[in-house]
């Protein structure tokens, strides 16, 4: 998704500060949305300030921006999509620590929490190796796979850098192991059992 980004500077509060303009169709007039009100603005009143994102709930995500992250929400901006690095929003928000960011986007039904990147590195795998255990935990609550190993083999918890990051894998590798062996259980019959 490219939407273009216009920082409207004004005197008056109850005008917008950002409007956002989807693929362009019409040269003279474009549509754009701007804390939820849609209208058609001449394209020569924005044209020459007007910033081109390509990845715009990406960069709220990265930035810390709820409010940001929240319009693009809004405007159905995909929350799955994927950047040039193959990532999601959710693993530029598990990056750079952002836990308001992460609750937000948590809030989204269809949310994918065990997206690999180009990298093979999933949200977990940023979480653990920049030490956000609060963000480990919060992924490790909404079911994140601890078992996918990135394009170097590694797991999560073997690029964790702390020792609460550690501890919290650590913890749900030990329940899955246990939840699969009891579940291997329940497959042995009479002709496999001695």
């Amino acid at each position: 998704v490219s939407i273009l980004v216009f920082q409207f500077k004004s005197g008056i509060k109850s005008e917008g500060d950002f409007i956002q303009i989807p693929p362009l169709s019409d040269t003279n007039w474009w549509k754009g949305t701007s804390k939820g009100r849609t209208g058609l603005i001449p394209s020569n009143y924005v044209a020459e300030q007007a910033e081109s994102i390509d990845n715009p709930l990406h960069e709220a995500a990265k930035r810390g921006n709820l409010s940001w992250l929240r319009e693009c929400l809004d405007n159905r901006v995909g929350v799955n999509g994927l950047d040039k690095a193959g990532s999601t929003a959710l693993y530029w928000a598990c990056h750079g620590g952002h836990k308001d960011i992460v609750d937000m986007l948590f809030t989204q039904p269809n949310i994918e929490l065990n997206q690999q990147n180009k990298l093979g590195d999933t949200a977990l795998h940023a979480a653990a190796w920049k030490g956000y255990a609060d963000i480990v935990q919060l992924l490790l609550a909404k079911g994140a796979r601890t078992d996918l190993r990135n394009n170097e083999k590694k797991l999560a918890l073997d690029m964790a850098t702390n020792a609460a990051c550690a501890s919290l894998l650590k913890k749900k590798q030990g329940t899955d192991a246990v939840r699969t062996l009891s579940n291997a259980e329940d497959y042995l019959d009479d002709e496999d059992s001695d």
